[in-house]
């Protein structure tokens, strides 16, 4: 179970997202409405549920009031459970979820060393080639292209098949990105890159996050020590139901 600091620092970097004077209520879900928000892509509402609780963010007041009706009466942590939403009369289309994990310093479990892990700058040409050699949406996924750390990497025959590094976010937070080339999955290639960029995060005394809707990538921040402390989803409301 995670420990309430842990949970009160998880909760701080999404009230900042939210771009409003927002907090986490006891239980349920606050919707405000801020325009610029972070916690879904521009003109979307956005659900964060840490804990019982969550808050959630509209573009405008026909959106907010949408989400309170549609929310009002349920559990928050029902929010943002996918069917929840799709195919809801007024829902255009849905992002996620995805699952909010976050590392207790004491509870790292590094991953085994499996390959030498050497680092590079932030934009390198070689992490180009290993993105486009997956889908579009995989990319995306991984989010490697924007880290801004050091990028940590393992080669096999001169080529990049694993890479990981973090975006450092705002409340002193690293959001940890991880890419292995489809062909050399399975092998323990993304724990060691994660594992050298999740101690590069903690060596500058940030909280690492991991965020991902794939199972795998899930299962893997679980044996890395992240645990699981919520979930995020964004909607897209329809106009004639905003």
């Amino acid at each position: 179970m995670a420990n309430s600091a842990l949970l009160d620092r998880a909760r701080d970097l999404w009230v900042t997202l939210a771009g409003a004077a927002t907090t986490f209520p006891a239980s349920d879900v606050r919707v405000t409405v801020a325009v610029g928000s972070r916690l879904c892509p521009p003109g979307w509402a956005g659900i964060v549920v840490l804990g019982d609780a969550g808050i959630a963010t509209a573009p405008d007041a026909a959106t907010a009031r949408f989400l309170r009706e549609a929310l009002a009466g349920r559990p928050a942590r029902s929010a943002v459970h996918a069917e929840r939403w799709s195919g809801a009369p007024g829902v255009a289309d849905v992002l996620g979820p995805a699952a909010l994990a976050y590392l207790d310093e004491k509870e790292f479990k590094p991953a085994t060393a499996v390959a030498d892990v050497e680092w590079l700058r932030p934009g390198h040409p070689d992490i180009g080639e290993l993105l486009a050699g997956v889908s579009e949406e995989e990319a995306a996924e991984s989010g490697i292209d924007d880290v801004t750390s050091s990028v940590f990497v393992i080669r096999e025959g001169g080529r990049l098949v694993a890479a990981a590094g973090y975006r450092r976010w705002p409340s002193s937070v690293a959001h940890l990105s991880v890419l292995t080339s489809s062909h050399c999955r399975g092998r323990g290639l993304a724990g060691a890159v994660a594992s050298a960029a999740v101690a590069e995060a903690q060596r500058n005394e940030l909280l690492p996050q991991w965020r991902a809707r794939p199972e795998p990538s899930q299962r893997l921040a679980r044996r890395l020590g992240f645990c699981q402390l919520g979930t995020q989803v964004s909607i897209r409301v329809a106009a004639d139901h905003a």
